[in-house]
């Protein structure tokens, strides 16, 4: 580290990768798909891909262009909240038509890299490691603007790519600049030599990769509130209240990341998530449980399948917007295990301690701390015939459902009105797989 001026701390990257890194992405790509199966313009159409539009609390998942810059619907708005006279086109989510798609654009990215250069970040995005192929397509830019041309001549969708210096850079510049940036072909560089004046003029904390609000709160405890707060803050302070991963902010906000993607980048996942929007409100908590215990179970065979265990399960409630209370959040710390018995019965416990006689409509189920399976920790309180029963049962049932899908077993409790692992078989992705054309 060197100071090139008095009052701020710049880095010395001469030692730092410098690779040439793609990072692409299909500007409103639910929303586009959907208007070319229209004969429409991606950038013209009027399209709001929402999760259960039937129903006033459902979702928007995705937005045209022009319906975000003429109506300010985006992700995540409700259906109440999208004007009820606009010339918007509400269709329902096709995740197998969008899955389809997006093969397609990585069929197109392996012309231009190796398997190994190319990680698949999101059904929409993805970090294209160019390093090697300049001798067959040329500069950086000119193999960006390639694929750029090859997408929409073959789908008509519209990519937008963040070129960097390595993964992060590319990433932040595709966010925070490429994505708005149509005078320059939607492309944008950042790279080492740029961070002065583009990472650390990102002014909100939670617009940068990987930092979330409750991140945010504890860094504004420090006094620090941007980007450039964080660059010149005392790494060894920011180790000693985050540990690792306050050395891993600091460098981030110098746009330091080590990352290789031929070294098989895949994003550090930490936990697994179960999300289920009820249909209705649930009055009966018996039935809350019902659904609680099936999102569990599917977790649980989640984690069985990769050779993992949790230490720390998480049950969100949230109520209806029918009521003035939101819900709740709480985790717990438990001995690490991938047991769907345990896990549902901590599941339970969780819901009986914080659950207040509300209706509910949201339940989410979240399993933190992930790590590899290790061998068995028995405890006091338990027997080795029972664990061993336990883990016998689980293979037998995770062997059939993996053959004959999920709901081939189910708890009788799943079969009675209010069980969602019916409904759930029928979605991709949360949504419903239906490839027919919405009229």
């Amino acid at each position: 580290m060197s100071k090139k001026q008095e009052t701020l701390l710049y880095m010395d990257y001469s030692n730092e990768p410098h690779r040439d890194i793609l990072c692409i992405d299909i500007k409103s790509f639910f929303a586009s798909v959907e208007a070319v199966e229209r004969h429409q313009h991606p950038l013209e159409a009027m399209i709001a891909v929402v999760s259960k539009p039937d129903n006033n609390g459902g979702l928007v998942l995705a937005a045209s262009p022009r319906v975000k810059e003429l109506y300010n619907v985006k992700t995540g708005t409700r259906v109440y909240e999208i004007p009820k006279h606009s010339q918007i086109e509400i269709v329902e989510p096709r995740m197998a038509l969008y899955l389809k798609k997006n093969l397609e654009i990585v069929e197109i990215f392996k012309r231009y890299v190796s398997i190994e250069d190319l990680h698949v970040y999101s059904s929409d995005e993805s970090f294209l490691d160019v390093t090697f192929s300049h001798a067959l397509f040329g500069t950086t830019k000119e193999i960006a603007h390639q694929i750029q041309l090859d997408i929409w001549k073959e789908l008509h969708l519209i990519a937008t790519v963040g070129i960097g210096d390595n993964p992060l850079l590319a990433k932040l510049a595709l966010d925070h600049q490429a994505k708005k940036d149509d005078k320059n072909n939607y492309q944008a560089y950042w790279g080492y030599k740029d961070v002065e004046s583009t990472i650390w003029q990102i002014e909100k904390l939670t617009d940068f990769w990987g930092i979330g609000s409750r991140t945010e709160a504890k860094l504004n405890q420090l006094g620090i509130h941007n980007l450039k707060d964080l660059a010149q803050y005392d790494v060894h302070k920011l180790k000693d209240r985050f540990n690792i991963i306050g050395e891993q902010l600091f460098f981030h906000a110098h746009g330091i990341d080590r990352t290789i993607l031929s070294d098989h980048f895949t994003p550090k996942e930490n936990s697994f998530s179960k999300n289920q929007i009820l249909n209705r409100d649930y009055i009966n908590p018996y039935d809350v449980q019902v659904v609680i215990g099936e999102l569990t179970e599917e977790n649980a065979m989640r984690l069985r399948e990769h050779g993992l265990t949790t230490s720390i399960v998480k049950l969100t409630i949230g109520y209806s917007k029918q009521t003035n209370h939101p819900g709740f959040s709480h985790q717990m710390t438990i001995e690490p295990t991938d047991s769907s018995k345990k896990l549902v019965n901590y599941m339970n416990r969780l819901f009986r301690k914080y659950y207040e006689p509300y209706p509910v409509r949201i339940i989410n189920v979240t399993f933190h701390k992930i790590a590899p399976k290790q061998d068995y920790q028995l405890s006091l309180f338990e027997s080795t015939e029972d664990v061993l029963k336990d883990e016998r049962l689980n293979k037998v049932v995770d062997l059939v459902r993996r053959k004959y899908g999920y709901t081939s077993l189910l708890h009788a409790s799943s079969l009675i009105q209010n069980g969602m692992a019916f409904q759930r078989s029928k979605l991709l992705g949360g949504h419903q797989a239906n490839t027919e054309e919405n009229n």
